[in-house]
């Protein structure tokens, strides 16, 4: 369908190389955009290129750490020099600490914040001048359950997740007169790398996950590729502000 293509779009994936972020990029580049991968491990960025072009889409990377400001605007500005447009952009690299909020250090604090939640601010201002020359643009970010519940082991991180998400609504209101949309999508227990060490350390958190998910499992990297699709696509031209739950029917159990 037109309104889902992409084709011509440039759509910049933090976190790219792996996981959730994986499937994103694939879902986009699938659609018909140039994906560019910002990651900080060269070696997962080039392994994931390469399994996006060998699929016959497009795809390059740019070997940055977002924890630190300058790389965030580097790493926009390098895509903008690359490709001479800068259309989509996906806030989706993130990190935790698990421990008691007693134990926290400020440098724990500091590491999930500046991850999670300020360069996902820097990643969308080094963005928004040039959707402005391009007339638009789409703002992913990916959020978490979490922003709606407490999390005692997880503190930082549940934060982080709730400050997104009023990030995106108050980039909503800011920027919607810009043809700009800025929405959210919030994740449930998806099998990736950061739940598996989770379910290494609380060995209960499997059958407990099940038990609560409606959908009777984990969700999967290539779930995302649909939401991301539509909300990166003309498709959700009207849809802005918003947090999209993707948890199998986890957060609508009493």
């Amino acid at each position: 369908m037109e309104s889902f293509d992409l084709s011509g779009r440039v759509a910049v994936v933090t976190g790219g190389n792996g996981g959730i972020g994986l499937g994103i990029a694939k879902g986009l580049a699938r659609a018909g955009a140039h994906v560019a991968i910002v990651g900080r491990d060269s070696g997962k960025n080039e392994t994931a290129v390469a399994e996006l072009n060998t699929s016959g889409w497009h795809a390059d990377a740019v070997t940055a750490d977002i924890s630190q400001p300058e790389d965030c605007r580097r790493a926009i500005d390098e895509v903008h020099q690359r490709h001479a447009r800068v259309d989509i952009l996906v806030n989706n690299a993130g990190v935790s600490v698990r421990r008691a909020p007693q134990d926290y250090t400020l440098d724990d604090w500091r590491k999930v914040m500046d991850t999670n939640l300020t360069a996902a601010f820097l990643l969308s201002q080094a963005c928004y001048p040039h959707f402005l020359a391009s007339g638009g643009g789409k703002i992913i970010n990916i959020g978490s359950i979490v922003s709606q519940f407490g999390s005692p082991f997880s503190a930082a991180y549940a934060a982080s997740k709730g400050g997104l998400l009023q990030l995106t609504k108050s980039l909503c209101c800011a920027w919607a007169k810009d043809n700009i949309q800025v929405n959210a999508v919030l994740p449930g227990w998806i099998n990736t790398d950061l739940s598996r060490s989770a379910r290494a350390t609380f060995p209960e958190l499997n059958d407990r996950v099940l038990a609560r998910t409606p959908a009777g499992r984990w969700g999967e990297p290539e779930d995302f590729e649909g939401v991301a699709v539509f909300l990166a696509s003309p498709a959700s031209a009207f849809i802005n502000g918003a947090g999209i739950f993707l948890d199998g029917g986890y957060t609508t159990v009493g």
